[in-house]
């Protein structure tokens, strides 16, 4: 049997209560019930920033052990498989292998009952 990738679909998925994160603080999620953080969240000058677990170099997860995805001053996400540095804002590489690619962002929206909802894409194969 074949499988083909017949269309793109959205999904949207829980993310975390917005209380969940603090200033400066990443951690990892498994919105889609993959079991392992696919997601990475972080809040970061006031704003949900939300990134594929995937490094651009490699396609590896990015932390080394349960939530930590930040470099030691707190300034980068950090790929521990090579050492890579991203700016939290943009996910943009700027050291390591990966220079100048940027981490996959997701759109993640605030609903009114104050949970994020993360969205992304799912290849539908027929």
């Amino acid at each position: 049997m074949r499988l083909y990738v017949s269309a793109i679909q959205r999904t949207s998925a829980f993310l975390c209560h917005d209380t969940d994160l603090l200033e400066g603080q990443a951690r990892g999620f498994d919105p889609w019930e993959e079991g392992r953080d696919t997601v990475v969240a972080l809040r970061w000058q006031g704003q949900l920033r939300v990134y594929r677990n995937s490094c651009p170099h490699w396609q590896v997860p990015m932390q080394y052990r349960k939530d930590r995805f930040m470099s030691g001053d707190g300034q980068h996400i950090v790929c521990f498989a090579h050492g890579a540095l991203f700016q939290p804002d943009s996910g943009l590489c700027v050291q390591g292998a990966c220079l100048g690619q940027s981490l996959q962002r997701l759109e993640a929206s605030l609903r009114d009952d104050g949970n994020w909802w993360v969205v992304g894409t799912e290849e539908a194969a027929s």
